[in-house]
């Protein structure tokens, strides 16, 4: 008989309360190859080894990590804030102005 310790497996909120990543981020390190894979233990639940998470952890903190590059504001496709007002038609001024009495 084996006495191997089991590996404690932790779900996604655990590996995010321990990481301080979103979700999204989790999901794109994974399928780059950057983060360590899940797995699934039913159809519904995807869990990660916890010693892989502490070990990519530690391996982080020794690495270069280059900043992130400012986005390019010239490719947005919409500005930013609030589109501009409508002005009203000829039609609701005409009610705004015979409805106060005034023609």
């Amino acid at each position: 008989m084996s006495n191997t310790i089991p590996r404690r497996t932790i779900r996604r909120d655990e590996v995010i309360l321990k990481t301080g990543l979103a979700r999204t981020t989790i999901y794109h390190l994974e399928k780059r190859g950057e983060f360590p894979r899940h797995f699934m233990i039913t159809p519904r639940c995807a869990v990660w080894f916890e010693d892989e998470i502490d070990e990519w952890l530690e391996s982080r903190r020794d690495q270069e990590i280059e900043p992130a590059s400012w986005p390019d504001v010239s490719k947005r496709k919409s500005l930013r804030g609030r589109p501009p007002r409508k002005q009203p038609t000829e039609r609701y001024r005409t009610f705004a102005v015979t409805r106060l009495g005034k023609k």
